[in-house]
């Protein structure tokens, strides 16, 4: 991974930046929301083997298990599509959440543009889709002698009716996902509300994706500055890094990219951790 940005890479950046200023979420109609569950542990980035992964947040841990022929969901799309189910259950308070007629109108709605092949954006959202609904999340808390477990299905169904080959034709019977009722009830209990436009900024990294969510959430209850050993950090976004160093690495380049982004955040790398201070939310809280 390199270990800096392209001039290309901070333009785009930035233009996003102010577009985002000059318009809050609301007004833009990009107000979207992600489970508090999925923003304080997450998702791989890169593939892995095996069908069990775990993510460390202090006292909270997040595992996903997924059939093992089927294999679990990692990298990118599956952020996106988590961020919409998320926004999208919030909006109608539907558990049963249809997915649009076409494969290629719901590409829209995740911002990605389909592509053919075996390494295109249709085969890898398919690809994604299935890890993702067949996949069941344990969340565990424990302290001291407290101990809390919840296991929950991502989806109690989920039916897909596209045709790779005619991305743009619709099926006969609408795409659609039920989800289960404990995924449903975590997903509509206090989400963090993100930015959209930021989530498509930041949508070919799914390190600075966590960045952002998880950012954006700590800000709304922050009340004093805290320093986050480099160690918790990697252990909630680079478990899959070998070195404490190529995380750090890894890390930094992609926290970047977060602040121009999120330029309102007050965040700093020090020698011991990261130093995060109270700073606005990304999103404004707007009077009723």
């Amino acid at each position: 991974m390199a270990n800096h940005l392209t001039h290309k890479t901070v333009d785009s950046l930035i233009n996003q930046a102010l577009a985002i200023e000059d318009e809050s979420a609301q007004d833009a109609g990009s107000l979207g929301f992600m489970a508090r569950a999925m923003v304080q542990a997450t998702l791989p980035h890169r593939k892995v083997e095996g069908n069990e992964f775990t993510r460390v947040n202090g006292n909270y841990s997040l595992s996903i298990m997924a059939p093992s022929r089927i294999g679990l969901p990692y990298g990118t799309i599956p952020r996106l599509l988590l961020a919409w189910v998320t926004t999208e259950a919030v909006k109608t308070k539907e558990r049963e959440l249809e997915l649009g007629d076409s494969l290629s109108g719901f590409m829209r709605e995740l911002d990605l543009v389909p592509t053919g092949g075996r390494w295109g954006s249709i085969t890898r959202l398919k690809d994604q889709t299935r890890r993702l609904f067949a996949s069941s999340i344990t969340a565990i808390y424990e302290k001291g002698p407290a101990f809390a477990v919840v296991n929950q299905a991502v989806a109690d169904s989920a039916t897909f009716w596209w045709d790779a080959k005619s991305p743009e034709q619709a099926g006969l019977w609408k795409s659609s996902v039920i989800l289960s009722e404990k995924f449903y009830s975590e997903v509509i209990d206090r989400p963090v509300p993100i930015d959209m436009r930021a989530i498509k900024a930041l949508k070919k990294s799914p390190m600075a994706l966590d960045i952002y969510t998880w950012l954006t959430y700590r800000m709304s209850y922050l009340k004093k500055p805290a320093v986050i050993p480099w160690s918790a950090v990697a252990a909630m976004f680079g478990s899959d890094y070998a070195l404490l160093r190529q995380f750090k690495a890894a890390f930094l380049v992609e926290l970047k990219k977060v602040v121009l982004i999120y330029p309102q955040v007050q965040v700093e790398p020090t020698e011991h951790g990261l130093l995060i201070r109270p700073s606005l939310t990304h999103i404004s809280k707007r009077a009723d």
